[in-house]
């Protein structure tokens, strides 16, 4: 479904900026930082089937349109929908395992290639090109049949491309022990450690200023003991 002309288009950071250069983001990558448990309790922002659909929305996965229909259907189908919640919560945590170990661990490879191929081989429907901008197209499934089926086509795609580009060696989890956050590193050395640096890079940049703070202060000559 081709999104209305009228309404707001939103930036979307898959596709190649207006100067050509290759997106920075993977849709994947963003998918897995949905889940922030791992480092907050109960730091799900997929809470249920109505958070699920709006970030795809947000995500340029399913448009407006398609999603008030199948808003409608969940509140009509509400076991089908929360099993499409509790399908999305799988292939999310074997792309995490991807994102974080994938370059080293050819069994959490293995097993996010096997649910891939899973999410891949059980639905039917078409890819479309459609247009979100003058000059901007992205890539869309459309499937046949089950309306809940083949929302996770364009996440799962995503990262079998990160697979075939080789991009694993440059997915990185971000350094702050305080954020679960992955992300694709793509400076022009290889040494990004942190997901944003006006975040997470400030808050370490802080913590080694204060910890030099701490020292100076703890060599300082104690100036009652010049002075005696």
């Amino acid at each position: 479904m081709i999104a209305s002309s009228t309404a707001p288009v939103r930036p979307d950071p898959r596709v190649p900026a207006p100067d050509g250069s290759a997106p920075r983001r993977r849709l994947w990558l963003d998918f897995v930082n949905t889940d922030t448990a791992p480092v907050v309790p109960r730091g799900d922002l997929l809470r249920d089937f109505g958070t699920l659909l709006r970030w795809l929305v947000d995500a340029h996965v399913v448009d407006d349109e398609r999603a008030g229909g199948l808003a409608r259907r969940a509140l009509l189908q509400p076991a089908a929908a929360t099993a499409t919640l509790v399908d999305a919560r799988r292939v999310r945590a074997a792309l995490r395992g991807l994102a974080e170990r994938g370059a080293t661990s050819s069994r959490l490879r293995d097993e996010a290639i096997a649910e891939i191929n899973r999410v891949l081989g059980r639905s039917a429907g078409s890819r479309r090109l459609e247009q979100m901008a003058p000059g901007r197209f992205v890539r869309v499934f459309v499937p046949t049949g089950d309306a809940f089926a083949g929302l996770m086509i364009p996440i799962v795609e995503s990262a079998a491309d990160s697979l075939v580009l080789d991009e694993l060696g440059r997915v990185r989890r971000c350094a702050d022990p305080r954020c679960a956050r992955v992300f694709l590193d793509t400076s022009r050395n290889g040494t990004r450690r942190w997901c944003d640096m006006g975040t997470c890079g400030n808050r370490a940049k802080a913590a080694r200023h204060r910890a030099r703070q701490r020292d100076v202060g703890a060599t300082a000559p104690d100036v009652d003991d010049e002075t005696r």
